[in-house]
Parts: structure tokens; sequence; C-alpha cells
């Protein structure tokens, strides 16, 4: 294969090969040294900084971007269980959920422990044929965490549509290298701290769909003084929600933010496309070596995450050679994102013999 050299330039210089995107991300130069900065900052200044609207407000900006969808329409929150939470309280009563089975567990486990809600789960290949008339919702990732599948996002969206169920798409394991349809389904969330590059504890939620435009927003059931139409007027008593999507927002993790802020324009200026293509090439690369190497890895080409079963003690094989990968449910799995080069690909295949 032509072989890759990381993007990114001097935004990363791990002292690790570090092929583990798939558990969390590396910040880039600007992103860290925006939060030091940030730090220094609250020395003298609070924790909330100088602007504590500004790095949000261009957060959610610089996401809409990249998942071409408006700014009106992304809230800001802290974790995807929240607001798998907030999606479980805008079903009725009785209302079924459908998800694949095996999907991460913030996703469907709030989903699960929400008062009346009926979750039925299926294998992922058969998730669009199993919505059925009185499913209300169909939740599932993009890409899954445990192996990389991808799911047929544009299958399970038409079922969905032919039976009036609405759609919680969760991309935190593919925002930020996977060109995504995202303004297809009512609910889109992201953990950012993966591939998107952020430090935790910024997500980002965008409303598909009608809501907003026809039919009514949600309840904002968890509105702080952040979520009010008139800021300066919302910090006591009722308030008065914003018209946009702002209106779901969480109080903001300031320091995450600062950091995202810098993260997302790193991924806009590389481009999803640009990220895409040399991710799943790598990807390929190691499949082709874990062929030779008599190993089967899943799923087909096409991820930028390999996992493969039978090598999983290879793990602390390659975290003594300085290399970080993960296992997850006996598979050892290897995630390829910009900052990785053909030279770390063949590193971890030389280990594995």
């Amino acid at each position: 294969m032509h072989r890759r050299e990381p993007l990114g330039g001097a935004e990363f210089a791990p002292e690790t090969t570090y092929l583990n995107s798939a558990s969390s991300g590396l910040l880039p130069r600007r992103s860290a040294d925006a939060v030091r900065a940030a730090v220094a900052e609250s020395a003298s200044y609070g924790t909330m900084g100088r602007d504590y609207f500004a790095a949000a407000t261009a957060s959610r900006a610089a996401f809409a971007r990249l998942l071409g969808v408006p700014a009106e329409r992304v809230a800001l929150g802290s974790s995807v269980a929240v607001q798998s939470a907030f999606v479980a309280a805008t079903l009725p009563e009785g209302a079924e959920v459908l998800a694949p089975e095996g999907d991460f567990s913030s996703l469907v486990n709030p989903l699960a422990a929400h008062p009346g809600i009926k979750l039925r789960t299926v294998p992922l290949e058969a998730l669009a044929d199993a919505v059925r008339p009185g499913t209300a919702l169909v939740a599932f990732s993009a890409v899954q965490s445990l192996d990389g599948r991808i799911a047929d996002m544009a299958a399970v969206r038409e079922a969905a549509r032919a039976h009036g169920a609405r759609t919680y798409l969760d991309i935190t394991q593919a925002a930020g290298w996977l060109p995504l349809p995202a303004a297809d389904f009512d609910f889109v969330v992201a953990g950012a701290f993966k591939w998107l590059l952020c430090p935790r504890g910024a997500t980002f939620m965008a409303f598909g769909g009608d809501y907003g435009r026809g039919a009514e927003w949600p309840a904002a059931l968890h509105a702080g003084w952040v979520a009010g139409e008139d800021i300066g007027a919302s910090n006591y008593g009722l308030i008065r929600p914003a018209a946009t999507a702002r209106r779901f927002d969480e109080p903001y993790a300031h320091l995450s933010y600062i950091g995202a802020e810098q993260s997302l324009g790193l991924l806009e200026e590389l481009g999803v496309e640009t990220v895409h293509a040399h991710n799943t090439a790598l990807a390929d690369h190691y499949r082709a070596g874990l062929a030779e190497r008599g190993l089967t890895p899943r799923p087909a080409p096409g991820s930028a995450i390999v996992s493969t079963p039978g090598i999983a003690d290879a793990e602390d094989r390659a975290a003594a050679a300085g290399v970080r990968i993960s296992v997850r449910g006996g598979l050892l799995r290897a995630a390829f994102h910009l900052y990785n080069s053909t030279d770390d690909v063949d590193r971890l295949l030389a280990l594995l013999g």
C-alpha cells in the first residue's frame, strides 16, 4: 500500500504508538495549550474564565459544521448517558425501544432503566427488519464500540420512517472519521472525547427530523440557567427556554469546551473525508497483515476499528513495547486515527509474530 504519514503535523507527538482511539483520542497540541492557558486564567478569574460562553458557542458551531446541521439544532451536554436519559423521558408510557444486542451501555442502560419503557434487542444486522408497528424509538450506534461494525444507517432510518418510529443515533465511535447523514435522524449524540479529540466532558446532541420545525421541542427536563432564552435573566426562578436546541444545554464544563473548540477546528481544517480515507487505509493494511498471519479480524473492510479474536494476550506484550491498544469482549481492538502512520501498523503487526 501507499505509505501513510500522520495527519496534523506538529499537533501530535505521542510518546507511545497510540492505536486506542476507540477508548479515547489524543488531545492536539493546540487544544492542550488552550486548556493550560484557561487553567492559568482560572487562578485569577475563576473556573468560568473571563468569557464562559465563547468556547461553548464556537464548539457548537464547529460541531454543527462537521455534521452538516444548523448550529441552532445542537445542544451541549456532559455525557451520552445523560442524553439517553433525556431521550427516554420524551417517550410515552409503555413505549417500545428497539436497540442492537450488546450496544454501548451508556446508550441503552438509561433507556432500559426508564419506567414504562420496554427495551427489545436484536442482532445489529437484523435491526432494520425488526422495526415493527408499535416501535416508538430505534436507538443504535453508527459504529459498534466492541468491534467496529458499521450499522446500515439508511436501512434503519427508512424502516423507522415506515413505522412512524423516531431514531436515536449514537455517533461517539464515528464522528470525526466517518461521513454521517446526521440530519436524517431525530436525535444524534456524540461523546466527543474519542475520535473528535476533545477533552472528556464535551458532548453534543443534534436534533433532526421535525423537532423545532413543525413538531414541538420535547420538554426541557434538565434546563438550567444556560438554557434560558435570555441568559442574563435566567439565574433565578422559572426560565423561558431558548427557542433553539440550546434549551437542552447543560451548564458547560468550561475547560472541556475550551479544548473542544480547538480540536474541532483541527478536524475542520483536515476534513472528515480526508481523515476517513487515511484511517480506513491504515485499517485495511492491518487487516491484510492479520490475514497473512492466519487471523480473521472483524468487521469487514470500511471501519477504522479492527477487532480480532484469539490474540487478546497480545495486549500486555504490546503495552510493554509502548503500543497502546485495548481488549473488549475477548477481542484485541485496534483503532486507527489521523495521528497514526503505516509504521504504527507495522509495529503492531511485528508484535503479533
